[in-house]
């Protein structure tokens, strides 16, 4: 009889949890079973239609356990390993979880040869089942993006964007800041003002992306160093890059951590090709990172930075951050649902901009893919 699995399937603008075949895997191939599964902003906007990513299971966000192997799978990856997946393969374009590769939001994911072969698949310690580790791949990306824009010598950092990850970024930034950084927190919407702050972070200034947060960018003296982090959807990226660039007078270094259009430009940076500088750096490749100092069409000079993926090195720090202080984060994990309780949401969040549910709002929903596993 052929084995089979539930997986939570998108299609038609809803989600279902439908059972399908479970493959079995050969040579370099993993089998694995995720435990929990996050979902993140990219994956709403898969879900709205916003994006093209063909896979009908998405899901990047999370940690699982190998439960069969090729014959060609490396020791450290032994049948019941507790394990990572870093989602972005910076050499192999056919390999994005989630995204062209069947996602984690089900109960079996078959891990191809050239994730395993190629070391994308990180053994875990125990202590990380748990639904925190949903938070460790955007903590890796918070962590890289921040790492480079330590290099300006920032004494202030302008994070857009009140989604999970940027979030994060104004809990971690003191790490890779210092602990004198100013933090100003961009809000998109007053429901994600309303939430920073009845959930503060000490020193953390949240304001609305209107005149009242453009009056607080235009004080910022023009004599200090300023890093801008755009933890942003695609389609918010582009007007708070302009937000920044307009009312920022100070020495400017801006991440692209957020996605962008490929055909994106901006009259503000002429000539500017905003979707090879936020693709330039991929998987913490090059070692050295690539800036990209850009005028303004005020004559203005810029330092532009950006990435897609995240390196081992950044997944093991996250991991390490996240058991020395879980509590900085732990807040984040708004909803925890099983499979079943989370379908009508994620096809809730498909049809509305709202991200209310059961009556708070969602900043991270971990799914529970393992039944009797820890919370």
């Amino acid at each position: 009889m052929t084995a089979t699995h539930r997986a939570m399937v998108r299609q038609n603008g809803t989600i279902s949890v439908l059972t399908r075949s479970t493959p079995v895997p050969v040579g370099y191939e993993l089998l694995v079973e995720p435990i929990y599964a996050g979902l993140c902003g990219t994956d709403i906007q898969m879900l709205r239609g916003l994006r093209d990513d063909p896979s009908p299971v998405i899901g990047h966000e999370g940690v699982a356990r190998v439960v069969a192997t090729g014959e060609c799978v490396p020791d450290n990856l032994a049948t019941g390993t507790l394990v990572c997946i870093n989602p972005t393969h910076r050499n192999d374009p056919l390999f994005l979880l989630g995204h062209n590769v069947e996602g984690l939001l089900q109960e079996r994911v078959l891990i191809p040869e050239s994730a395993v072969r190629d070391g994308l698949v990180m053994p875990l310690d125990e202590c990380h089942n748990s639904a925190l580790s949903t938070l460790l791949e955007p903590l890796a990306a918070v962590q890289y993006a921040l790492d480079l824009l330590s290099k300006h010598h920032p004494s202030t950092l302008v994070v857009f964007g009140d989604g999970v990850t940027g979030h994060i970024a104004v809990r971690a930034a003191r790490e890779f800041l210092g602990p004198d950084i100013h933090i100003v927190h961009i809000h998109h919407t007053e429901q994600g003002l309303a939430w920073s702050q009845n959930h503060k972070v000490a020193s953390v200034v949240p304001v609305l992306n209107n005149t009242a947060g453009a009056a607080l960018l235009s004080s910022i003296n023009e004599d200090e160093r300023v890093a801008v982090l755009l933890a942003t959807p695609r389609d918010a990226t582009l007007l708070c890059l302009e937000t920044a660039l307009r009312y920022l007078r100070g020495e400017l270094a801006i991440d692209l951590l957020g996605g962008i259009p490929q055909e994106a430009s901006s009259p503000l940076l002429p000539g500017t090709d905003l979707f090879l500088i936020r693709a330039a750096n991929c998987g913490g490749f090059p070692e050295h990172a690539v800036n990209f100092p850009v005028h303004t069409s005020s004559g203005k000079l810029v330092c532009l930075l950006g990435h897609r993926g995240v390196a081992h090195r950044h997944l093991r720090s996250a991991a390490f951050e996240l058991v020395k202080h879980p509590l900085r984060y732990c807040e984040l994990i708004t909803h925890v649902m099983s499979m079943q309780e989370a379908a009508p949401v994620m096809t809730q969040l498909a049809g509305s901009r709202s991200r209310l549910v059961d009556g708070r709002r969602l900043i991270k929903l971990a799914v529970k893919i393992t039944a009797n596993v820890p919370v």
